[in-house]
């Protein structure tokens, strides 16, 4: 005969199929036709100047969600620099790139920062935001970063700590500003929501990227004595 399963592997059995009935239970239920909230975010993007429902729904109707994400990035950010100390070194990763990579690299920088700056302007009307811009301007910055190039000495390291925090500390700024006034949190003023929604996107955008950089610069760098296991 078989040894029966101990309590320690039928707990987690149990509590894994009494999950998937629960959950199964729950997607039958759904009803076969539901207009969800679509009608409801394009009425409320439209009052509010913004064409672009997605940038509604991730600033207006899941804004908690979006502050989040963003605190979130930023806490990964400052573990890693507590832990590598190469983050905030002006040292390069490679060598010099020859005369080739060297002309391509100064030719697709600036392309990539304009397309970065695209992204953020029509965020509100069409496909695009922080998010994506953030991202290319993390890809600039890497390939910087292993075509030899380092970071100028007269970018500090307080410089690089606030640009990292200010599309934070601007969010929540906003947000908390509407209870001041004793609203709810992130109520946009009516006059001014799409422009503060730019400036948070193109703020956010400039944090984004410069975590992304550091943190593939910090796990790229060869650890230097000091830096905790």
């Amino acid at each position: 005969m078989r040894d029966r399963l101990p309590g320690s592997q039928l707990i987690p059995l149990v509590t894994g199929a009494g999950l998937f009935a629960l959950v199964t239970r729950a997607i039958l239920s759904l009803p076969g036709e539901s207009a969800g909230l679509s009608v409801r975010v394009t009425e409320t993007a439209a009052e509010n100047g913004i064409s672009n429902v997605v940038t509604a729904v991730l600033l207006d109707f899941r804004g908690y969600d979006t502050l989040l994400e963003i605190a979130v990035l930023m806490l990964v950010t400052v573990a890693v620099f507590s832990l590598r100390e190469t983050t905030m070194s002006p040292t390069p990763l490679s060598e010099r790139p020859g005369p080739v990579l060297g002309a391509l690299t100064r030719t697709v920088i600036p392309v990539m920062l304009l397309v970065a700056g695209h992204f953020v302007w029509i965020g509100s009307s069409r496909p695009g935001g922080a998010f994506q811009a953030g991202a290319v301007i993390g890809a600039a910055g890497i390939l910087l970063a292993l075509s030899g190039y380092s970071r100028p000495k007269w970018v500090g390291p307080r410089a690089i700590s606030w640009v990292l925090s200010i599309g934070l500390l601007v969010f929540v700024g906003v947000a908390v500003y509407p209870v001041l006034l004793g609203e709810e949190l992130l109520q946009y003023p009516a006059e001014s929501r799409k422009a503060l929604i730019l400036v948070i996107e193109a703020l956010l955008t400039l944090s984004i990227g410069a975590s992304l950089v550091s943190l593939f610069i910090a796990s790229a760098s060869p650890r230097v004595q000091g830096d905790r296991e």
